[in-house]
């Protein structure tokens, strides 16, 4: 079974991360299928890049995307959506 996660690049300290399809068995920094885009925690706005045509393609056949992947997803398709930390620090101003 193939899987859509994220596979850990950069130095120590500096996560940043590919998005990988893989299959499940293969470890999570291993043997991957396809690169389908990147993410990194340093960047504040625009963190991310996929290639939505090829996660539709790996979803169709049958991939699995972790929890992680599966929000970039969703932030991906509606760019309007905000991460989940930033909505909190908007409720908290609305509330202050």
């Amino acid at each position: 079974m193939v899987k859509i996660r994220m596979r850990r690049t950069g130095c120590r300290n500096h996560a940043a991360y590919r998005i990988v399809a893989a299959d499940e068995r293969s470890p999570r920094d291993g043997k991957f299928l396809e690169i389908l885009g990147w993410y990194d925690t340093q960047i504040k706005d625009d963190n991310f890049k996929l290639d939505l045509e090829r996660v539709d393609h790996w979803l169709q056949r049958g991939a699995k995307p972790s929890a992680t992947v599966a929000t970039l997803i969703r932030r991906a398709r509606n760019p309007e959506l905000k991460p989940h930390h930033a909505r909190k620090a908007k409720k908290a101003e609305a509330k202050a």
